[in-house]
């Protein structure tokens, strides 16, 4: 028979200090291509800048560097571990998101049996990841066109362009969902989030890291996402 702790802990583990890091410094390189982005392509902005090509060099080395946070990342045993689940779409995921109730909570419970991450991050996972490889492309083009013709410069300052407003608005949604989840950004900035809150927003998550805590076997190793990726959509 499992034997559990007599006490609810206090709380719950979420981040690693090295998944803290990979997230905080690529959002600090994000947030600096952005304006200085901003800078350059708005032109109400751009006179209030008088060294362009200082905001010019900035934003290319920052955007080169966009993705050296994740590819040093790759050494930390737990973010290979978030990786994974961000590439797992089970069935809860796709009931999750074409709920309108998704936040509704019965019993101090969330009603989806939510992971570690639930599908709308999955989602801004991967768009960020896909939106840094094109960015990465098309500002090489930009950066180095001698060996491009006209129609790939043109269609990559297009791309760009356009990604760039894209980003700006995918963004402005993060951080507002961040800011007004408390639970989400504490766990974020300290790597610890409150048991009451995981419950209500990744039951599943929480429910193995209890687990785990009064050793069972069976789930130390996770959220058992991965049993749920396996089964066809509409099985449980």
């Amino acid at each position: 028979m499992m034997s559990r702790p007599d006490h609810p802990p206090r709380w719950l583990a979420r981040f690693t200090r090295a998944e803290r890091s990979i997230h905080h410094a690529t959002a600090l390189l994000m947030l600096i291509c952005l304006v200085t982005a901003a800078l350059l392509y708005l032109p109400m902005l751009s006179t209030l800048v008088g060294r362009r090509e200082m905001v010019k060099t900035v934003h290319v080395w920052c955007g080169f560097a966009l993705p050296v946070p994740v590819l040093l990342g790759l050494a930390s045993r737990a973010f290979r571990a978030d990786l994974r689940q961000f590439n797992r779409f089970v069935p809860s995921d796709w009931e999750w998101l074409k709920s309108s109730d998704r936040r509704d909570v019965r019993g101090g419970r969330g009603i989806f049996p939510v992971g570690k991450f639930n599908a709308g991050q999955k989602l801004n996972a991967a768009f960020t990841a896909g939106a840094i490889l094109i960015m990465l492309g098309t500002g090489e083009i930009m950066t180095f066109p001698g060996p491009w013709g006209d129609r790939w410069r043109t269609g990559a300052t297009f791309v760009h362009d356009w990604l760039f407003l894209i980003i700006v608005v995918v963004t402005a949604g993060h951080l507002w969902e961040a800011f007004r989840d408390r639970g989400a950004l504490n766990g974020m900035l300290t790597g610890r989030v409150d048991p009451g809150w995981a419950a209500r927003h990744h039951p599943r998550w929480a429910d193995a890291q209890v687990r785990a805590r009064s050793g069972d076997p069976d789930e130390t190793s996770g959220d058992r996402e991965s049993e749920f990726a396996k089964r066809r959509p509409g099985t449980s």
